[in-house]
Formats: structure tokens, sequence, C-alpha cells
């Protein structure tokens, strides 16, 4: 009997690289901010989310917290979980992608306080909203495009700081949120406000596969799930594993992982030709960079590294004209690498050869000819005048 609660594994989504990659640096340094899935119906978006989250490892908690607070974080513990003082039991489980309804209100969202039982009995009793339950999640925005603005805004505020803060009548409170944000949309039903684009970490394009060989195979393999889930998955397993291990050498070496000078100002550079607003851009490219070379197990970001980690931070943050699309400009990106390494290479040192004692007779003939040259070409030659008749 096929069981639909096994998740199609991440290894065996054909094509769509740079979505997967996007969401795997994510994984790395959920710091990134997030990824936004621009794209058409059945690309796999809804997918690759789910499935990110079984491949990632278990985490470890403590025990009954409702944030899911880590037991050696002490910073970015809930204030319950700090009052223990490290004492609390703690227990392992799996990362989870928390959807999150378009017709979400604000409360339901960030949670509500009871404002009654803080004036009567001077304590704050606050029920948690979807915030909280995305602490150290996935937190998953389908058709974020169709979501209210303001709730868009408490999102990526929450995403960007680590924290919910909650405020209603002179009361507060804070709770970790940190998690891993993915926005998915069809442009088609429209778009998001630029101020809200640039909140985005990260940003890719997908479209449905044209080239009929992939194709076949994508229909083949889900074809073959649909058929016995479990038999899919475990013959995806190895794969699946090998992904995981590199999430996990990556998460640990990253904050080895060293940026030169020369990839800094390859960065900036980028941002200023590409004439993006902010810095935004640059901060995150940093980071995606890292990524990238942490999941390939290196401690040195290089050019290639930038480049890649550009085409995914750019896309959405390019000026554009009014009713035109927005894309990246590659050639533009190639010229400020290239100029970039005209730059930062060294001048090439003078070559001198071995010279014979005649050489420097033969020179100094040169310059006496030279010489003569030039005297004669200093001379003044003024035009014959006639008289006029």
């Amino acid at each position: 009997m096929s069981n639909f609660t096994v998740v199609y594994p991440f290894s065996a989504i054909v094509g769509q690289e740079k979505m997967k990659k996007a969401l795997l640096l994510n994984a790395v340094n959920p710091k990134i901010g997030g990824v936004l899935i621009k794209g058409e119906k059945g690309t796999a978006k809804s997918t690759a989310v789910r499935a990110l989250a079984n491949l990632l490892p278990d985490i470890e908690v403590v025990e009954g917290c409702p944030y899911g607070c880590s037991p050696r974080d002490e910073a970015m513990m809930c204030a319950s979980c700090r009052e223990k003082g490290g004492q609390a039991p703690r227990a392992f489980r799996k990362m989870r992608v928390v959807e999150l309804p378009i017709s979400s209100t604000e409360d339901k969202v960030v949670g509500t306080l009871d404002i009654e039982h803080a004036i009567k009995k001077g304590e704050k009793k606050f029920e948690p909203g979807i915030l909280a339950e995305a602490n150290r999640n996935i937190l998953y925005v389908d058709e974020v495009n169709l979501l209210n603005d303001h709730i868009v805004d408490v999102l990526l505020d929450a995403a960007a700081m680590g924290v919910n803060n909650v405020e209603r009548e002179g009361v507060s409170y804070s709770h970790p949120a940190n998690f891993i944000l993915v926005g998915t949309m069809n442009p088609e039903e429209g778009e998001l406000r630029p101020q809200l684009l640039d909140r985005f970490g990260l940003c890719v394009e997908i479209e449905g596969i044209r080239d009929p060989a992939t194709r076949m195979e994508i229909v083949a393999k889900r074809i073959a799930y649909e058929a016995d889930p479990t038999a899919f998955a475990a013959k995806c397993r190895e794969g699946d594993a090998l992904l995981r291990d590199k999430i996990v050498h990556a998460k640990e070496i990253l904050g080895k992982v060293s940026v030169s000078d020369a990839m800094l100002r390859l960065i900036v550079d980028i941002c200023i030709d590409m004439q993006v607003d902010g810095h935004r851009a640059d901060l995150a490219m940093i980071k995606a960079a890292s990524a990238i070379a942490a999941l390939d197990a290196r401690s040195e970001v290089t050019d290639a590294d930038v480049k890649e980690a550009a085409e995914l931070v750019l896309r959405h943050r390019m000026r554009r004209k009014p009713f035109s699309q927005q894309r990246m400009d590659n050639d533009k990106l190639e010229q400020s690498l290239q100029k970039n390494r005209q730059q930062q290479s060294p001048p090439k040192p003078p070559q001198h050869r071995h010279e014979h004692p005649h050489d420097h007779e033969h020179r100094d003939e040169q310059k006496q000819s030279q010489s003569h040259e030039s005297d004669a070409s200093k001379e003044i030659y003024f035009p014959r005048v006639t008289p006029s008749s």
C-alpha cells in the first residue's frame, strides 16, 4: 500500500539546479536571508522545499519548549529555557516545514498577548503564533506575492533579526525566531513590491524543462515514486545521505571560510557596477559566496564563488524600467569581473635580455640618427610670398 507521508527525496529532483543550490545555501547559513523562488506552476517548488526539510539532520531541542530552543545556545533561548540554566531535559527531532496560509492575520503569525491577564495578575501570558512554531524550522510561504504586505514585512523583519517582538498596550514579549524562509510565487499572478523583494537574500527564476530526455526522466521518477514511495526513497537514500553530510560539514567549517580583501573589493565593485541600491546585496553576496565555498569543502572564497553568488543575489535587485522584466545582465556582470581581474593582476616586470657589447654602439648610433631626425623636424619653413600685382 502506498504511503505518501514518505517525502519525495531531494536527490531525486531532476534539473532546477539553481533552486536546489539556493535552498542548500540557506540550509548551511540561514542568515543569508531566505530565498524567493519565482516560477510557473508544476515546477517542483513545493516538492523541493519539503524535500529539503527531510534532507536536513535532526536538531537537538529543549524537551517541551514551544519554540524548540537549542540547549547549547543560551543567547537564542526563550526566557523560560534560560531560567532553567541548561538543566532542562533534551531531545532530538526532525526539522519541519511550517506553512503560512495567505489568509493569515498578524495575530496568527506573531502570536497574541493576553492584556487582561497581564493587568490582573502582573504576568505575561503569550499565545505563540506561526513564527514560534517556525523557530529552527523552514517557514514556507506559498504565493507570497498574494500575502498582505504588512505580514510579509513582519516575516522578513523576524527573519533578519532572528527574534519575534510582540507589543500590545505597553506589554511586550520576545522569543527566538530563527528559520529558513522560503517564498514561492507565480509571476503571472502579480509581483512583490521592490522594497519587499530586496529583503529576500536570494532569488531564483525557474521554468518547466523543455529538453525531451530530461522531461522523460522527471516523469519516470515521479511515476516510480507514486507506485511505491518507500522503495523509491530507499533507492535515493545514499544520494540524500551524501548531501546531508555535505551540509553538516559545510556548517562546521563556515566560520573558518575567509573572504580576502580582493574578493570583498570584487563584491563591492559588482554591486556598484550593477547599480543596486543599499548594502543588503553586498552582505548577502558575502554570506552566499562563503556558503558556496563551505559546501565545496573549501576555506577561501574565489571569484567563481562570487560570480555564482551574484547570480542568486542580484537578479531581484536590478533596477528596471516600468513594465519591463527584471532580469540579470550577465554581460555586465562578466565585464565587472574582467575589470576587477585586471585591477588585481600585478604589473608585468620589464624584460631584460642579454646584450652584446656592440649593442651599446648600435643603440648610440640609433639615438644620434633619431636626434638628427628630430632636429630636422624642428626646422621652420615659411611659405613663399609672391607680391600681388
